[in-house]
């Protein structure tokens, strides 16, 4: 969905639209969606600066890198972005600090799709995890710990081992 920066009314304009992405489009390459993601934002121009508030929902699927078992992640994330000409970004060396967290919009559009396909990846975390308390997998039989449990008997170190172990400890 491209919008015409001249054809933006003075009083701005309202999206409400739902986005159907392909799970090929997002960063995180074991997330699948469960719904369509669903975008409310407004568009303004004020100058020359393109201003874009709204607010995205999605509900996906993420693989716990811990666990390996897949659950539920909602989405809700706000944003408020600020979109200079392109004419600006041939002359960013002459730009205020300020302006450096700013965007760019070229030939006179923007995509608002591509808008909120990057708002989206940016609210996934760096390492999936289905809660803060899950212990993953046991290293012995494999299977997921639960409840900081496992069944499984975890035998004394090798002593050949324990030299190592002290050569690396000294070193610390």
């Amino acid at each position: 969905m491209l919008i015409g920066i001249d054809k933006l009314p003075k009083e701005g304009l309202r999206i409400c639209k739902d986005f159907d992405f392909l799970n090929l489009d997002l960063v995180e390459e074991n997330a699948v969606f469960l719904d369509t993601t669903h975008a409310e934002m407004v568009v303004r121009k004020i100058g020359e600066e393109i201003w874009i508030k709204g607010e995205i929902k999605a509900r996906l699927s993420f693989i716990c890198s811990r666990c390996l078992t897949p659950y539920e992640f909602p989405v809700c994330s706000a944003f408020d972005l600020v979109y200079l000409p392109e004419e600006l970004d041939l002359i960013k060396d002459e730009l205020e600090e300020d302006d450096f967290n700013r965007l760019f919009y070229y030939s006179g559009q923007i995509n608002i799709r591509e808008v909120v396909l990057e708002q989206l990846n940016l609210t996934f975390p760096m390492k999936p995890l289905c809660s803060e308390r899950c212990q993953g997998i046991c290293a012995v039989c494999g299977k997921i710990i639960q409840d900081g449990k496992c069944s499984c008997l975890v035998g004394e170190p090798d002593p050949r081992l324990a030299k190592l172990k002290n050569l690396l400890r000294d070193k610390s």
